[in-house]
């Protein structure tokens, strides 16, 4: 396998955790190579007017460095 990093990052989405989630990764992967997980370290959401208005994640991303 060699040697993994992991790095944090945040995303947000309007309509849930899971594209918050999937659109994290998307951005994540097109800055570093060789994205083989992650896991959501917290989930928040924004609320106005009583209503959720915006979906935050935290998410850890392992990555392998290259040779």
């Amino acid at each position: 396998m060699g040697i993994a990093k992991v790095i944090e990052i945040s995303s947000s989405s309007a309509e849930s955790f899971e594209d918050a989630i999937e659109q994290g990764i998307e951005r994540a992967s097109t800055s570093v190579e060789d994205v083989r997980g992650a896991w959501v370290k917290e989930q928040k959401i924004v609320v106005e007017n009583g209503k959720i208005v915006e979906f935050r994640v935290d998410l850890k991303v392992t990555f392998i460095l290259k040779e």
